[in-house]
C-alpha cells in the first residue's frame, strides 16, 4: 500500500481542487468528483492496470474542534485487470470507503503518541491523523489512496481456477540416482576383476 501512495503523491493523477480548510462552513461541506479520461489512464499506469474504466469519489467534510477535519466518503471505480490464472481481461469493481481524521501538522506527533499500537489489544485502533498541508486537503489524493488500496491484487476470471500440472515421477528421478548409476557400475568393475 505505501508503494502506491507514494506513487500516487508523486505523480497526483487525480487532480481535483484542494479543500481549503478555512473555508469549510460549520454544517460541513460535500465534494463529488469524476476522474477524466487522462487521469485514469495516468492512475492506471501507475498500478499496472489494463485499464481504470471509471472513477468517482463522493466526501462528506466535517470541522472538528482544534481544527481537525473530519473526511468520510466513498470511491468507487471499474477497473481492468488481467486473470491471473488465465491471463485472460478481467473487469472487477472497487468500492472502497474512506473515513480519515485530518489535522495541523503541529498536532500530529501528539495525536500520533495517543495511537496504541498494543498487538495484544483485539480492539480496533485508529489511525492516526493525516496533516493538513498549506491548509488545504487534496481530496484527489485521498481518492486515489482509496481506489489503489481497493485493488484485487490477484484478480480472476469468474470459474478460473489453477490447476498445477501433476506428473507421475520417475522412480528413477531422484538426487540420489546419479550415485546409484555409479555404484551400479562400481559393483559391475568389481565382479569383473
Amino acid at each position: 500500500m505505501s508503494r502506491n501512495r507514494d506513487l500516487a503523491r508523486d505523480k497526483d493523477p487525480w487532480r481535483a481542487a484542494p479543500v481549503i480548510v478555512a473555508q469549510i462552513p460549520e454544517a460541513g461541506l460535500h465534494r463529488e468528483l469524476q476522474a477524466d479520461v487522462a487521469a485514469r489512464n495516468a492512475m492506471a499506469a501507475i498500478a499496472g492496470l489494463r485499464e481504470i474504466v471509471s472513477a468517482q469519489a463522493a466526501f462528506d467534510l466535517t470541522l472538528k474542534p482544534d481544527g481537525k477535519v473530519h473526511v468520510i466518503g466513498r470511491v468507487r471505480a471499474r477497473v481492468g485487470q488481467e486473470c491471473v490464472v488465465t491471463l485472460d481481461p478481467v473487469e472487477n469493481e472497487i468500492d472502497e470507503p474512506v473515513d480519515l481524521i485530518f489535522a495541523p501538522p503541529e498536532q500530529i506527533p501528539q495525536l500520533a503518541d495517543l495511537v496504541d499500537d498494543d498487538p495484544d489489544d483485539d480492539a480496533e485502533v485508529p489511525d492516526p491523523p493525516e496533516p493538513i498541508v498549506n491548509g488545504q486537503i487534496d481530496l484527489g489524493r485521498i481518492a486515489t489512496d482509496a481506489l489503489f488500496l481497493g485493488i484485487d491484487p490477484y484478480p480472476r476470471k469468474q470459474g478460473a481456477v489453477f490447476e498445477a500440472e501433476i506428473e507421475a515421477k520417475d522412480p528413477e528421478d531422484h538426487p540420489f540416482a546419479a550415485l546409484k548409476v555409479l555404484r551400479s557400475q562400481g559393483a559391475k568393475k568389481g565382479d569383473k576383476e
